[in-house]
């Protein structure tokens, strides 16, 4: 029974990951080039808190119970993108960080060897 709710639960999940949109340009900025693009896309959570909000009021006004799941579904995809600023930019300092260092571990490498092969 384990077995059968772990492998329905990562077909879901890669089913998820390749064809959802948002899954999909969230794993895109989270590569090293496109780290920069993590705050703009904090930007993209308000559609979907405007969707949520528009939702709820109409659910107010008595519209049928299933755009609840709208609701759910906006706000998790708006809760995605706000997380995506930090994250990126935690990703982006460590990368920056992790690039001057081999930057300068390099640099030193070629004062050491220009220095032991010029003759005395």
């Amino acid at each position: 029974m384990i077995r059968l709710i772990w492998t329905l639960s990562a077909h879901a999940r890669y089913y998820l990951r390749r064809y959802m949109p948002t899954n999909r340009l969230l794993d895109t900025i989270r590569h090293r080039p496109n780290l920069k693009w993590g705050v703009p896309a904090m930007l993209l959570a308000a559609p979907y808190l405007l969707i949520a909000s528009i939702c709820a009021n109409a659910l107010d006004q008595g519209a049928p119970g299933s755009l609840h799941l709208v609701v759910l579904w906006a706000i998790w995809n708006a809760m995605k993108f706000i997380t995506m600023g930090p994250v990126s930019l935690t990703l982006l300092i460590r990368a920056r960080t992790q690039e001057a260092i081999v930057r300068r571990r390099e640099a030193a490498r070629d004062r050491s060897d220009s220095q032991v092969s010029v003759p005395a």
